[in-house]
């Protein structure tokens, strides 16, 4: 099965004309993987891939993971299980509200099972012992961690990006919360193309060593996966306050963008990453006649999240 394929799928390529490039000489384009699907786009359309080829392809046929109430992840997952057929399940981050996000709402919809577990029991979901409650709670299941970001995965997202980016770029930049799509695009990568990760939460520094994790696990080969640091950068410094908080310089930044580009973007990863881009071409950090690819990785239903960008 391989529903996901983008075989048939045009992916639109915008300019991005802002001042600030033309005072650096600089080119960004838009590669808008937000185009992909209605509600199954971005980097999820890539990280659900081959996790929902293996759950469609079992006895149980039964896809389990794991987010917030926002959670893009858990909003592309239910919307593919629904499509392709297969049960999802869904823990939610934190009791139960009396009225559902959004995208909870959806969610549950499109069929999925929502569970609520506390916060305190949700940061132990990395550790066997909570593994093992899952399966005496829920049965069989393809399990899929956080955020898709798993080996199956990041051998999705080394198919984000085609030949000719890599050729016609300098450098590839996108939104990061856990590393994944930025370690796929690395591995697809054929020459030595420069990366730059927009952390999305506070002290995002710790990427630097998720993305070498998620590489050394997909190859492994700890020392092969090291001599992938020097071809990627993490910026760190607008998050904007942490992961889900904004402010109205962001949701200014966001608006206008729209107004002037016709470029959606949300406040919580794409919004942050690309205004972290202009600021470092503003700033001088990328050599004058750098040709830049921004990877737009979906996630705009975080906008309802946000009366001004309704």
């Amino acid at each position: 099965m391989n529903f996901l394929s983008t075989n048939n799928i045009p992916i639109t390529y915008q300019s991005l004309l802002h001042s600030v490039c033309a005072d650096r000489n600089v080119r960004i384009d838009v590669k808008r993987l937000d185009s992909l699907h209605p509600t199954i786009n971005g980097n999820k359309w890539y990280k659900l891939k081959y996790n929902l080829e293996v759950a469609s392809a079992s006895d149980h046929k039964t896809l389990l993971t794991l987010g917030g109430a926002w959670s893009n992840h858990i909003y592309a997952t239910a919307a593919a299980g629904n499509l392709i057929g297969i049960k999802t399940i869904g823990i939610i981050r934190g009791e139960e509200p009396k009225e559902h996000s959004a995208t909870l709402q959806f969610a549950r919809e499109q069929g999925m099972e929502l569970h609520f577990i506390s916060r305190l029991d949700y940061e132990e979901r990395n550790t066997e012992e909570f593994k093992a409650w899952l399966h005496d709670q829920f049965g069989s299941f393809h399990l899929v961690p956080e955020g898709g970001s798993n080996y199956y995965g990041v051998n999705g997202c080394m198919e984000i990006l085609c030949e000719s980016d890599y050729e016609s770029y300098t450098h590839i930049a996108c939104a990061c919360g856990t590393g994944a799509t930025l370690a796929g695009m690395m591995l697809g990568a054929k020459n030595n193309i420069q990366f730059i990760g927009f952390s999305a939460l506070k002290g995002g520094d710790f990427l630097h060593d998720e993305v070498v994790k998620h590489i050394e696990y997909f190859l492994m080969d700890r020392s092969i996966a090291e001599e992938y640091r020097a071809q990627f950068i993490i910026d760190s410094a607008n998050h904007f306050g942490g992961y889900g908080k904004w402010d109205d310089t962001l949701i200014s930044f966001i608006q206008q963008m729209e107004k002037s580009f016709h470029i959606p973007l949300d406040q919580v990863y794409t919004g942050k990453a690309l205004y972290g881009l202009l600021q470092r071409i503003e700033n001088g950090l990328l050599p004058e006649g750098s040709r830049v690819l921004f990877v737009h990785t979906g996630g705009l239903q975080g906008r309802l999240g946000c009366e001004r960008l309704l």
